[in-house]
């Protein structure tokens, strides 16, 4: 905009106003269904005689902020001083013209000493030696605080109050973590415990990898400590995600792990119990064991505390546990008082590696997601077990920050750094930690600073050494009581060691709570097939809520035509889109009283402007989600459009899939291909989880999928990885029932076709992931729609579809395909008048391969002198060679002799050109070939 002057200023100036309350309107405007705001907590201000006497003691305000913005550089929090610290300039009163030790200033309003309840009252004198000696007892000590880089004032209050005057806003909550005698007796047995049992594995088994917690024992007494507190703060449920460093010592130790169960898998045999119908259970090593105990601290309810599976992957687990802990909080509110809030039943707890708290993308998304009002789950505690090294590379080598827990800057996230040779203050930085959280529901990092004690010096005395040498100086233990608490663990675990040959792993804890009555995908009582049809009076009254637009609401002038086409389409049954089949999927199975979730990137309007699953006031930027309003059921539609994340938005809406079974969670890339940052959660987590650790899923990813010529990026959604993922059989089975996969691969060529594979993820009574390449010019082309009567009641979805026009007895050869070309190819046909001699059969389900349907289709073609398949992909990519493998049992049931021919592009680096002269020659020549020599 030019600059103006004098008149032309000024009249500019009503418009300049007008355009800054249209953009403060447009902030944010969803709180649609899913939305969720953190609870506000605000601390009480300044009074205005604090305010006076912060500005007349200027100097020792500058001061004191320092000690509080600069403390932690000079703490001792390193046990192997590996560190680098240096003399801190802003931490020298003399600086700030502060040199008499023996003036008195009135700290009030700049150093808190009191309660917050009397802070405000009269003066408070000091001295400035006492001043120094006070501050630097909280922030040069052996825990270091991170917290004035906040840019809230009610936080930055809040946390100086509490670490200043040791007292918290509300007095009936006790101050921080007092270490009586017997908490330092349950401290000291935990230390113990873990010494103990690392000292006998590396004994019984000397050659296991085994991950040892030597050197890190205090992350017991600090995970111990933050689950007392959530207990007796309310908090029913912790899910806990973490790598595999002291993994075998928390199981055993904490989480009641019985140690024959780790001893019976050192020794090679299953993890996972015999199931009846579950053959495909392989299991996982060793440090991927979880547990979900029941613990009991004395509050009025125990806490459950769920380990999740984790790949070796490090770090991929984080967005998984968020997930799992949203979708746990969404089913407890539903039957939770009123008052309770996101945050307050379910806690999600995140061990980190130093080196992978810094190096993995992964831990960044998922930061970025954590205070997104549809992904927030009130708020993570983050422990980093730090070792300041990377397996053998050095924090010099790792990260290009002072600390690996800086990462967590970028949500301005406050962080507790604690010297772990002290467990005593380890314990009182969980506490804060925790009282934090219970706070802000937010997240919070404490950086456990260890060593690796095999990777660095064998030497040293150990953690429990060093506290039983100072519980021996408090007189709380004696040389014999250590001998006895060690002697009576090694005990144990000698004779859990000689139960191993009678082991069994016990199968009751599998589908239950809110799994119960589910199977077993390869049991005798899986559903695999359910009807999925809908009665047409349901179908239109869903269709028709789904474009209700509430009274006085003002739709945007381009969305009025979607709405009439819907109507139009529902009151004559035909002409069905996508969206609407979508729309009616969705809306059908709310009123059953499932609940449906799509995350992703503009999943709200729809990647190509398809969906308009929510409409947006012109007037008041209002959100409206019609089928939550229009309904009225029990069920209901999240839209959560997401932050520009693959990974952690992939992996939130699995652990979701995890927590429920009765939610329809969906992932929906831009473009099909986007998944390729989302690779690891594919690979660790959704192909792989039900044969690792018998870990159901109904997750659904949307893939979009087409060659259009858009170029190499945004065409393909790289169907032939998924297939190759897939642990489809190349033969059928014996039975004739249909293989129990790992992941059901599709490519639907028509809206009804949609509708039952979204209705049927619900409807069967078992889980699996479902990938669906999915649709992009499809979406508005007419001939591929359909008709209410392919969705209601009696129907399902189809694995194959026949030709419904070519005459069986006529046709001279068989394409088989998949996928959008299919329209291509019968308006060429039907161009040239070749209906009756070629016949095209899509194969709409590609894992678990069709066998018996294809075979039973082909059989009608009985004059066919060939079978090809065709395909718009290049040969090295794509359908063909997943096909091609499965084909040959096909043709011997059915008698032919032929073998499988191939139409489409020649093999590439490129799933498309990015020229698109290029494309339209390859793309016509994929088309002609399938009618060349008829």
């Amino acid at each position: 905009m030019p600059f103006l002057t004098g008149a032309a200023a000024r009249s500019s100036l009503p418009r300049c106003n007008a355009a800054v309350q249209s953009l403060a309107a447009r902030l944010y405007h969803d709180e649609s269904f899913g939305f969720r705001k953190r609870r506000e907590y605000v601390f009480p201000d300044y009074t205005k005689e604090q305010l006076e006497n912060r500005a007349q003691n200027a100097s020792l305000l500058r001061y004191v902020d320092s000690m509080r913005t600069h403390g932690h550089r000079a703490a001792r929090i390193d046990p192997l001083d590996l560190i680098h610290r240096e003399e801190v300039a802003a931490l020298n009163p003399r600086r700030y013209g502060l040199t008499d030790d023996l003036k008195r200033y009135n700290v009030n309003g700049i150093l808190w000493t009191k309660p917050v309840s009397s802070a405000a009252a009269g003066q408070d004198r000091w001295t400035l030696e006492e001043i120094t000696r006070h501050l630097r007892s909280v922030y040069v000590s052996r825990i270091a605080y991170e917290y004035m880089h906040s840019p809230s004032k009610t936080e930055r209050l809040w946390f100086s109050h509490l670490l200043e005057s040791e007292s918290l806003p509300s007095t009936e909550e006790a101050p921080i973590t007092i270490i009586d005698y017997e908490a330092k007796r349950r401290i000291h047995e935990l230390l113990a415990r873990s010494e103990v049992l690392d000292n006998f594995l590396q004994l019984k088994f000397p050659n296991l990898k085994r991950y040892g917690l030597e050197g890190g024992e205090s992350m017991l007494p600090a995970l111990d400590s933050l689950f007392s507190s959530a207990s007796h703060g309310g908090i029913q449920h912790v899910i806990l995600g973490m790598p595999h460093r002291g993994r075998l010592n928390l199981l055993t130790d904490l989480l009641h792990l019985p140690p024959v169960a780790l001893f019976s898998k050192i020794k090679g045999s299953s993890e996972l119990p015999d199931l009846v119908g579950h053959s495909a259970a392989q299991g996982d090593v060793l440090s991927h064991l979880v547990a979900s105990p029941k613990l009991d601290y004395g509050a009025p309810n125990p806490v459950k505390v769920s380990l999740l599976p984790n790949p070796s992957h490090l770090e991929a687990v984080n967005p998984v546990a968020l997930g799992k802990t949203r979708a746990k909080q969404y089913a407890l509110l539903k039957t939770s008082p009123a008052d309770c809030e996101l945050g307050d039943r379910v806690m999600c707890v995140q061990i980190h590696g130093d080196a992978s708290f810094t190096g993995q993308g992964v831990v960044m998304e998922g930061l970025g997601l954590s205070n997104l009002p549809h992904f927030t789950s009130g708020g993570t505690v983050h422990l980093v077990v730090d070792n300041n090294i990377g397996y053998t590379t050095p924090a010099s080598g790792a990260r290009s920050s002072l600390y690996c827990s800086d990462i967590g800057k970028m949500i301005n996230t406050p962080v507790l750094h604690v010297n772990g040779d002290y467990p005593e203050d380890v314990v009182r930085a969980m506490d804060i930690a925790f009282r934090y959280r219970k706070y802000f529901r937010k997240d919070i990092i404490v950086d456990l600073l260890v060593y690796r004690r095999w990777g660095y010096i064998s030497k040293r005395r150990s953690v429990p050494q060093l506290y039983e040498e100072k519980l021996k100086t408090e007189d709380i233990l004696n040389d014999e009581t250590i001998h006895t608490i060690r002697g009576i663990h090694k005990a144990h675990l000698e004779a859990q060691l000689a139960l191993v040959p009678t082991y069994k792993p016990d199968a009751s804890a599998l589908l239950q709570d809110r799994w119960a009555g589910m199977v077993w995908p390869g049991s005798e009582r899986a559903l695999s097939e359910p009807e999925t049809g809908v009665g047409e009076e349901m179908l239109r009254r869903v269709g028709t809520a789904s474009v209700h637009v509430p009274e006085g609401f003002e739709v945007h002038s381009k969305l009025e035509r979607h709405i009439r086409n819907r109507v139009r389409s529902l009151e004559s049954g035909s002409g069905i889109d996508w969206a609407t089949a979508e729309a009616l999927a969705f809306g059908s199975l709310m009123h059953e009283g499932c609940d449906v979730r799509i995350s992703g990137q503009d999943v709200g309007r729809g990647t190509f402007s398809q969906r308009h699953a929510m409409l947006v006031d012109q007037r008041t930027e209002g959100v409206t989600v019609p089928l939550n309003e229009a309904l009225g059921t029990e069920g209901k539609l999240e839209l959560a459009n997401s932050s520009l994340s693959e990974m952690a938005v992939l992996g939130f809406e699995y652990g979701a899939s995890w927590e429920r079974p009765n939610l329809l969670p969906i992932w929906e890339a831009q473009f099909g291909d986007f998944f390729n940052g989302a690779q690891v959660i594919i690979d660790t987590y959704v192909v792989s989880a039900e044969a690792k650790w018998l870990k159901q899923s109904g997750i659904v990813m949307l893939l979009p999928h087409g060659l259009d010529g858009a170029g190499p990026e945004h065409s393909s959604s790289r169907i032939e990885r998924m297939l190759q993922l897939s642990d489809d059989p190349y033969v059928p089975t014996t039975d004739d029932k249909p293989a129990n996969v790992n992941i059901h691969v599709v490519f639907p060529t028509t809206p009804a076709q949609y509708f039952h594979l979204l209705r049927r993820q619900i409807k069967r009574n078992f889980r699996k992931p479902l990938i669906v390449a999915g649709p992009k010019a499809l979406l508005r082309l007419s001939a591929a729609s359909s008709s209410l009567s392919d969705l209601s009641e009696g129907t399902r979805f189809q694995p194959v579809l026949d030709d419904p026009i070519a005459d069986p007895s006529q046709v001279k050869r068989v394409v088989l395909l998949s996928g959008k070309i299919y329209y291509d190819l019968i308006k060429h046909r039907e161009t040239f008048d070749l209906n009756d001699v070629v016949a095209f059969i899509r194969l709409e389900e590609l894992s678990p391969f069709p066998f018996k349907q294809l075979a039973g289709t082909l059989r009608r073609y009985t004059r066919a002198e060939e079978i090809v398949y065709l395909q718009e992909e290049p040969r090295n990519q794509g359908a063909y060679t997943h096909v091609m493998c499965r084909i040959r049992p096909v043709f011997e049931e059915i008698g032919y002799r032929g073998v499988l021919g191939y139409c489409g592009r020649r093999e590439s680096a490129l799933p498309a050109p990015g020229i698109g002269k290029l494309y339209s020659i390859q793309q016509k020549a994929v088309v002609d070939a399938a009618f060349e020599g008829l």
